[in-house]
C-alpha cells in the first residue's frame, strides 16, 4: 500500500514554529472537578421545562420562566443566577442551588501577529477520567468575525495532513461545551450588550464582533450529531445568539449519512473537506474515504437539502506541495464538481512539526485557481490565519488524553475517600 512518503517529499524545516509574537503566558491552571450539579446552558427549551419542573417551578410558570433563563444566558450572557433582575430572589436562590451556568476555565489566551486570537478552554472529565481542553480560533476580518468551534477532544480521522489528527479522541463535547465556546469568546470580546471590547482588539469595524461560526476546530462534527445539531439550534434561535443559519458552517470530512440530516435537521451552510481528486490519494489523505468513497460523498452533496445557488456548498481543498496540486487535479476537480452549486476554497497548507508535508508554491495554488475560476466556479485562496499562534487551519491540538479505565476506577475510589 502506498504510503504519503510515496506521494509527498519530507519537509526538514517542519518542526521549525513561526515567530511567537502575541504570545501570552497561560495563567496557572487548577483542575475542573467534575460538577455535582446539571447546567442549564445547552437544553432545549423543552428539556429547560422538564429541568425547571423538577425542582418545583410551577407548570404554569414554565414557559415564562424558561424565556427568561433564554434571554439572560443567550441574549445578555450572564454566567451568574444573581445578575438575573428580573427573577425573583428565592428563585435565583433555587436555581443556583440545582444547576450550573458557569464558563469554561480558560488555560491559556493567545493573540496573533494579524489579531487572531486563539483560547485553550478546560472542561469536566465528564468520562476521559480528568479534565479535559479543547482550542478555539476567532479569526476578526473587516465586516465579519468568524469562530471557529471544536466539537469533539481529539479526533478519530487520523487525516495526515491535519495536526488534530495526531491527538487521539478523548470524548465527545456535550452541547452546553460546544455554546460555551460561543459565549466565552462573545464574553471575551465585549459581544453582548454593556460589555466592551478590549482595547486594541482586532475586531469588526461594525456589527457583531462574532458573526459567523464555523464547525471546523477539533473533531468531526457528524460524528457527534445529535450535541452538534442541539448546540447550533440554540446558536442560531432567534430569541437567543441569533445567527443566521447563513452563517453557520458545518465541515465534515464526509460521514455521508449524516449529510441529508445536516440539511434537513440543522439547515447550515455545508463545506466538505475533499483535498483529493483520486480515490488512491484521498484514501492516505482523509481515511474515512475507505468507507465513503469520492463519488458517494458527491452524490450526498449533490441531494443536499436546500442546495441552490444562493445556498452553495464550500468544497476545501489543501494545497500539498507535489501532491495534489498540479494542472490535471485541478481540471479533475472542476469535473467532478460539475453540477454542484459550489466554491471551493484553496487552503495553502499550514505546517506543524512532524509533518512531512511542505505547503505549494504559491505561483502554483495562483495557476490551479486560474483553472478553477475559469470553469466558473469561485475559488478564492484562503489567507492564512494565525501560523505564530498555531491557530490556522489543520493546526488545533490540545494534550488532553483520556485515562486508562483502572486509573479513572482508582482516582474515583480516591475521591470517594
Amino acid at each position: 500500500m502506498a504510503t504519503t512518503l510515496d506521494i509527498a517529499r519530507g519537509n526538514p524545516n517542519a518542526a521549525t514554529l513561526p515567530g511567537t509574537q502575541g504570545l501570552r503566558p497561560a495563567p496557572v491552571a487548577e483542575s475542573v472537578a467534575e460538577p455535582e450539579k446539571p447546567t442549564l446552558i445547552g437544553l432545549t427549551r423543552e428539556d429547560m421545562a422538564a429541568a425547571l419542573s423538577g425542582i418545583g417551578v410551577p407548570q404554569k410558570q414554565l414557559r415564562m420562566r424558561v424565556a427568561q433563563l433564554w434571554h439572560w444566558l443567550y441574549v445578555r450572557g450572564v454566567s451568574d443566577f444573581a445578575a438575573m433582575t428580573n427573577i425573583a430572589k428565592d428563585l435565583r436562590g433555587l436555581l443556583a442551588e440545582h444547576f450550573l451556568i458557569a464558563r469554561p476555565q480558560i488555560i491559556s489566551e493567545q493573540v496573533s501577529v494579524d489579531g487572531t486570537r486563539k483560547w485553550l478552554f478546560q472542561f469536566p472529565p465528564r468520562g476521559a477520567g480528568r479534565p479535559v481542553e479543547v482550542e478555539t480560533v476567532y479569526i476578526p476580518e473587516e465586516g465579519r468575525g468568524t469562530l471557529c468551534v471544536s466539537s469533539q477532544v481529539g479526533c478519530t480521522l487520523t487525516c495526515t495532513f491535519c495536526h488534530t489528527g495526531t491527538q487521539k479522541l478523548v470524548r465527545n463535547l456535550t452541547s452546553e461545551e460546544i455554546l460555551s465556546q460561543i459565549l466565552m469568546a462573545r464574553d471575551r470580546l465585549g459581544d453582548f450588550p454593556d460589555a466592551e471590547t478590549p482595547q486594541g482588539a482586532a475586531v469588526p469595524s461594525e456589527g457583531r464582533l462574532v458573526s459567523n461560526i464555523v464547525m471546523m476546530g477539533m473533531g468531526e462534527p457528524l460524528y457527534n450529531f445529535e450535541n452538534v445539531k442541539t448546540a447550533l439550534l440554540i446558536a442560531s434561535d432567534g430569541d437567543g445568539l441569533s445567527l443566521s443559519k447563513r452563517r453557520i458552517t458545518l465541515s465534515t470530512s464526509g460521514v455521508v449519512p449524516e449529510i441529508a440530516r445536516t440539511g434537513d435537521e440543522i439547515g447550515c451552510m455545508l463545506a466538505i473537506s475533499l483535498h483529493a481528486v483520486r480515490d488512491d490519494l484521498r484514501d492516505i489523505l482523509v481515511p474515512i474515504n475507505k468507507k465513503w468513497n469520492i463519488k458517494a460523498l458527491l452524490d450526498a452533496c449533490r441531494a443536499y437539502p436546500g442546495l441552490s445557488n444562493a445556498k452553495r456548498i464550500t468544497f476545501e481543498y489543501v494545497m500539498l506541495k507535489g501532491v495534489n496540486d498540479s494542472d490535471a487535479d485541478a481540471r479533475e476537480l472542476v469535473r467532478l464538481l460539475r453540477g454542484i452549486p459550489a466554491k471551493i476554497n484553496l487552503i495553502p497548507f499550514n505546517p506543524w512539526p512532524g509533518s512531512e508535508y511542505e505547503c505549494s508554491d504559491w505561483e502554483r495554488i495562483e495557476e490551479f485557481a486560474d483553472i478553477v475560476n475559469r470553469a466558473g466556479y469561485a475559488s478564492p485562496i484562503r489567507t492564512p490565519r494565525g501560523r505564530d499562534i498555531f491557530a490556522a487551519c489543520g493546526q488545533l491540538k490540545s494534550a488532553s488524553e483520556r485515562m486508562r479505565k483502572k486509573d479513572r476506577d482508582a482516582a474515583a475510589q480516591v475521591a470517594a475517600g
